[in-house]
């Protein structure tokens, strides 16, 4: 395995090659159809032209496509680059596929999703800058083009079944109303089936849901078990055993963008537990007193030195200076009580969000080779958007809502959080240290 680049335009360009042969119409939309029947005097004397009732076929052996992209994971992060977090199911396809280390996003996430599903440079797209911050200066507008096709328009154009599942950051932010317009929602930007939530984030535990255009209740409650990853992983499951029971000669285009790892931060806490003192990831990384305890300065160390081993980046590679803006682990203002116990904890919390939200990528990859689709399926994991987020400042916060409103929480704000850090009650974002 060697690592390789691919930019977006190259990914979209690698589904369309695959999918969609060359001597197919690449214009959209596609033209009506030609009636090559014909048409006497009377009914009987007429011939019918059967084939304009047809919908689009896909090309023979056409394969599945399921399009992973997380949220705001740092490039260290996962131990499949070199990072401490659990990720048996990237762990498993980098082990059986191809691994990128050059992969290009842009530092922001609307316009990284933007060229991604466009295949075009996110001011093409309009998509300069996240959706509440468009201007009406051109390549900023937050409106997709009508002339730009989504990698979704063309494959649906060409009989694909479509679904997108999770986060749409990628609606003008004038535009997220129950009454529309809809031009720039999933369903108008060929995807057949939405299920998610609209805009840069949502609470994992009380999330604002739509089921295509229309808002919904969520299922169930947090006392029941509730949270966003496992209900959209059971969504997609559902709609991939509904798409092969009725229609099992039709290829899909899945594409599945989870709302984690951004902020807040708000796994189960069983996964945060295997990351604590005693838990089975701290001891089987020799860290029984809990893993991140030493520092952020201690991690980023290990994570290139693991980098440079693994081949994730040159022997020679020098690693990256923690920035003199950010506070040194040992900073005297971390000294108050518990303030380092806390910070660990909110990194141990992210981590228990990434490895959670990679199991859950899992369970649909499993439901799709428990289907006999895998072998067809084409699997694209992108594990980041734009790298990790510093909206936490630095002592964190657990209500990130407050930081993003001019009103940052102290360390004190934050220790009277400890106990339910994560949990409903809280909004949680790490130490600009850990990103």
């Amino acid at each position: 395995m060697e690592p390789g680049r691919l930019v977006s335009s190259d990914a979209i360009a690698l589904f369309l090659s695959i999918a969609v042969p060359p001597g197919l119409a690449q214009d959209l939309p596609l033209p009506d159809p030609t009636f090559n029947g014909q048409i006497e005097e009377t009914y009987d004397q007429s011939e019918a032209d059967d084939a304009i009732l047809m919908s689009p076929q896909p090309p023979e052996g056409a394969p599945n496509i399921l399009l992973v992209l997380l949220d705001d994971v740092g490039f260290g992060a996962s131990e499949a680059f070199g990072g401490p977090i659990v990720t048996p199911t990237l762990d498993k396809l980098v082990e059986n596929g191809l691994s990128y280390n050059r992969f290009h996003t842009t530092s922001l996430c609307s316009p990284t999703r933007a060229a991604l599903l466009t295949g075009r440079n996110s001011h093409s797209a309009a998509s300069g800058s996240i959706q509440e911050m468009a201007t009406g200066f051109p390549g900023y507008t937050g409106l997709i083009p009508q002339s730009t096709a989504t990698v979704a328009q063309i494959l649906q154009a060409h009989g694909y079944s479509t679904s997108w599942f999770g986060k749409n950051h990628n609606v003008p932010d004038n535009q997220t109303c129950w009454f529309g317009p809809f031009t720039r929602w999933p369903n108008d930007l060929g995807f057949d089936y939405f299920y998610g939530f609209i805009g840069g984030e949502t609470d994992q535990w009380y999330p604002t849901l739509y089921e295509n255009r229309n808002p919904i209740n969520q299922p169930a409650s947090p006392e029941e078990g509730y949270n966003l990853n496992h209900d959209l992983a059971d969504q997609a499951i559902s709609w991939l055993r509904y798409n092969r029971s009725l229609s099992p000669d039709t290829p899909f285009f899945l594409y599945f963008s989870p709302g984690a790892t951004h902020a807040p931060h708000q796994p189960p806490a069983s996964y945060v537990d295997k990351y604590k003192a005693g838990g089975e990831h701290a001891i089987a990384a020799g860290s029984p007193n809990g893993m991140f305890v030493d520092g952020w300065d201690v991690e980023q160390a290990a994570i290139c030195a693991n980098q440079k081993a693994q081949g994730v980046i040159p022997a020679d590679a020098k690693c990256t200076e923690r920035p003199a803006a950010i506070p040194a682990w040992d900073d005297p203002q971390f000294d108050l009580e518990g303030a380092r116990d806390l910070l660990a904890l909110q990194m141990q919390t992210y981590a228990g969000f990434l490895e959670y939200t990679d199991e859950e990528v899992g369970r649909v990859i499993d439901a799709i080779d428990e289907l006999g689709e895998k072998d067809n399926t084409l699997i694209i994991y992108i594990v980041g958007d734009n790298g990790a987020s510093a909206e936490g400042g630095i002592p964190g916060t657990c209500n990130e809502i407050a930081n993003l409103g001019g009103a940052p929480l102290t360390m004190e704000d934050n220790l009277k959080c400890k106990d339910i850090w994560g949990g409903p009650e809280t909004s949680p974002h790490f130490a600009i240290g850990w990103s």
